[in-house]
């Protein structure tokens, strides 16, 4: 199969993914969408009904924003910028057989290594996460439906991983340990804890901080593009966070979270260590960049180059930093965390870079 083939099924899979954006309507009356819907809407609503039920994280809310995001990510002039980057002079390697360890902490987050690996012209050997068992193999079956010669291409496990050339594997700093253990001797990628963080400076708009609210609290926070840590100003008014996210306190009413959330209150107050308590989430001032469930930290900051020092120098440990200034390290603007584009690659590793050169 060809690259503009290729590049063809990707982008016929986002016109399908992005009707599940609220509101949204078929974007095209052509006839292979159609067919596409008639084939795979109703299955498609069972798999997110069943991945809802088989993992209280993954809301049918929050699996429908995925399926749109990946769906902005493959809009046709998108697919073609990210390919203009790769493609130009290039022949595609042999086709070596690439295993990927997938993460299940928010719902699809393993597409983009499977969208990596196929366009690269190797074959996908995917191991699933148990708990994200559902929704991978859906968009699988649009991909091979829309492109039959694909379907030999991708292999989908729940078991370890056997026969492969190289490897892409994503977990925790614990189990990236047995990975290195296991994978060390073939080419790989392997990926660790990562966080996300947000600098402020007191003037931000109320749309900024709404936008904010949405890294924090989109997927319930479990993703490595949300943010975990704030940068304030010295004697910023917390109430003015309570504020901006009170449009998330509908949280409460997620048995998890809470269980969260009144589980660190707990833990506090025994402790008798400070906090701000919004009724859904806790605001504690904390070092560490990563912050448990329905916890933020933050930390006082001089100002915002004093942040930037810091976020420089953990680099190694942040995924991405939302903030109004363009021009530093990975930094998007306040809302923008959840909605990375197909060149934002996860640990800043250009995937497409490593599977070109087996």
């Amino acid at each position: 199969m060809d690259i503009e083939r290729r590049i063809g099924t990707f982008i016929k899979l986002g016109y399908f993914l992005r009707q599940f954006a609220s509101g949204n309507e078929p974007e095209t009356s052509e006839d292979w969408l159609a067919g596409l819907n008639n084939k795979f809407m109703a299955p498609a609503k069972e798999a997110i009904s069943e991945a809802a039920l088989y993992n209280p994280w993954f809301t049918e809310e929050n699996i429908k924003l995925a399926f749109s995001g990946i769906g902005k990510m493959l809009m046709p002039e998108k697919v073609e910028k990210w390919a203009a980057n790769y493609y130009s002079g290039i022949n595609l390697p042999s086709k070596r057989k690439v295993g990927v360890v997938m993460a299940g902490n928010v719902p699809v987050v393993g597409f983009h290594d499977m969208f990596c690996v196929l366009m690269s012209g190797h074959s996908f050997y995917g191991k699933l996460s148990s708990k994200d068992e559902k929704l991978i193999p859906l968009l699988a079956d649009v991909i091979s439906d829309t492109e039959p010669g694909i379907e030999k291409e991708i292999h989908l496990e729940n078991r370890l991983l056997k026969d492969f050339d190289a490897v892409i594997a994503t977990g925790s700093n614990n189990s990236s340990r047995y990975f290195d253990y296991y994978f060390g001797k073939y080419p790989h990628i392997i990926r660790k804890n990562r966080n996300s963080a947000a600098v402020l400076n007191g003037s931000e708009t109320s749309g900024e901080l709404k936008g904010l609210a949405d890294d924090v609290f989109r997927y319930f926070g479990l993703g490595c593009r949300n943010v975990s840590k704030l940068f304030l100003p010295v004697d910023y008014d917390l109430s003015i966070l309570e504020y901006a996210f009170s449009g998330y306190s509908q949280l409460t009413y997620h048995s998890k979270w809470d269980n969260n959330y009144r589980y660190r209150k707990t833990i506090f107050l025994m402790n008798s260590i400070p906090h701000f308590d919004t009724g859904f989430v806790l605001i504690c001032e904390n070092e560490p960049l990563a912050s448990p469930v329905a916890v933020i930290h933050y930390e006082h900051v001089e100002n915002e180059e004093t942040a930037w020092k810091k976020i420089e120098g953990q680099e190694e440990n942040i995924q991405c930093v939302a903030s109004s200034e363009q021009e530093r390290f990975s930094s998007v603007p306040f809302g923008k965390t959840q909605e990375p584009e197909l060149w934002d690659y996860a640990d800043n590793t250009d995937t497409m870079e490593f599977l070109l050169n087996l």
